[in-house]
């Protein structure tokens, strides 16, 4: 029989983790732990139900815990001892966006947001940041590192980090060569610091180039970087933008575009930001064009078409459909939303936004 009143025992909790040390939410709680349970050695449950998500976590003797929060006998918990770095991950992995604070469980995909999702807010980055950890997202796109110590008080990742080129002004001009490697170089060494996984790179507006000379400019500029971001373990993602609505002379506006220069690059830290709705305008077809280019995708961009904005009943792209077979394809990177809310209040939209990709 349990006891009535169990021991307390400090913990470190990680929320929806695939390893300890990126992308977590850490934080300090006191977890009450039977030493019945102590001694038992159980497998590992796992329940998705609102009232009972599981959550890992691990102890100051390098335990790792599989228990229900909100279970008041604690009557379904599992113990694992000495556990390496990979058993952790795989397990982890299995608990993935657990929470104890409350926060909704948003499925398989990590998701996240850019700024515009708050359009008509008023709200602080900080109260910003915190309705995200509230919602279930864990990353905010194209926040400088002056954002950073902000997001990493609410477990928030900066997943991908701006400034290493301009949309109009890119690596498809030799011109601008120097100046974006060596504003680049600085910016992998504060991300990597940061634990940011990705910087943008923007291809430039064509300006007269031919395709060829467009992707051979952008090759000899990615050529400079890439070893410099496999050392630090920095994905280079250049985004995929159409040129057709928002983004006039834009080059790297459609996916086989795009995949060239990545294939001559040949490095596994430079791949593509796949911007849904963008690439919904450009060329359509989107899953099969996700699967035969899989190999290159980095990132994902979500937003509703047409109009950019909220990802509702109202716009074309069936993004469960999309987000399942991405969910499949097990991708484990992040997926953020850029639109902007048009009708609806911003926390409804965000919320219709994030279920409309919870697989």
């Amino acid at each position: 029989m349990l006891s009535a009143t169990p021991p307390q025992i400090d913990v470190d909790l990680f929320q929806g983790a695939e390893q300890p040390d990126e992308g977590v939410r850490p934080a300090i709680r006191r977890l009450a732990i039977p030493p019945e349970v102590a001694r038992a050695k159980l497998p590992i449950a796992r329940d998705d139900r609102a009232s009972h998500r599981p959550v890992l976590v691990r102890t100051s003797g390098q335990r790792l815990v599989a228990c229900h929060p909100k279970s008041k006998t604690h009557d379904v918990p599992a113990i694992i001892d000495r556990m390496n770095r990979r058993s952790f991950v795989a397990a982890s992995s299995l608990l993935a966006n657990a929470s104890a604070s409350g926060a909704p469980n948003r499925g398989r995909l990590k998701q996240g947001v850019c700024g515009g999702v708050f359009r008509g807010s008023n709200l602080s980055f900080e109260d910003q940041c915190r309705a995200l950890a509230e919602m279930g997202a864990v990353c905010y796109d194209l926040q400088g590192p002056d954002k950073f110590p902000i997001m990493k008080k609410y477990g928030i990742v900066p997943s991908m980090v701006p400034g290493s080129s301009q949309l109009a002004n890119g690596i498809n001009d030799k011109s601008l060569h120097a100046e974006i490697v060596k504003r680049t170089h600085e910016l992998i060494d504060v991300s990597a610091a940061a634990g940011a996984p990705a910087l943008i790179i923007l291809s430039g507006n064509r300006r007269g180039k031919s395709d060829e000379e467009g992707i051979a400019n952008s090759v000899e500029c990615l050529n400079q970087l890439k070893k410099h971001a496999e050392d630090k373990n920095i994905m280079l993602c250049m985004e995929l933008l159409n040129s057709k609505v928002n983004h006039p002379d834009y080059q790297c506006d459609r996916t086989t575009w795009g995949v060239e220069v990545c294939k001559r690059v040949n490095s596994p830290n430079v791949k593509l930001l796949y911007d849904i709705y963008h690439m919904q305008i450009m060329e359509g077809d989107i899953i099969r064009t996700i699967g035969d280019n899989w190999q290159w995708i980095g990132h994902f961009h979500t937003a509703g078409n047409p109009g950019r904005n909220e990802l509702s009943v109202d716009q074309e792209i069936n993004y469960k459909g999309v987000a399942k077979f991405i969910a499949d394809k097990g991708y484990k990177g992040y997926i953020s939303h850029e639109y902007s809310p048009k009708v609806k209040p911003w926390r409804e939209a965000l919320e219709e936004a994030l279920q409309s990709c919870t697989v």
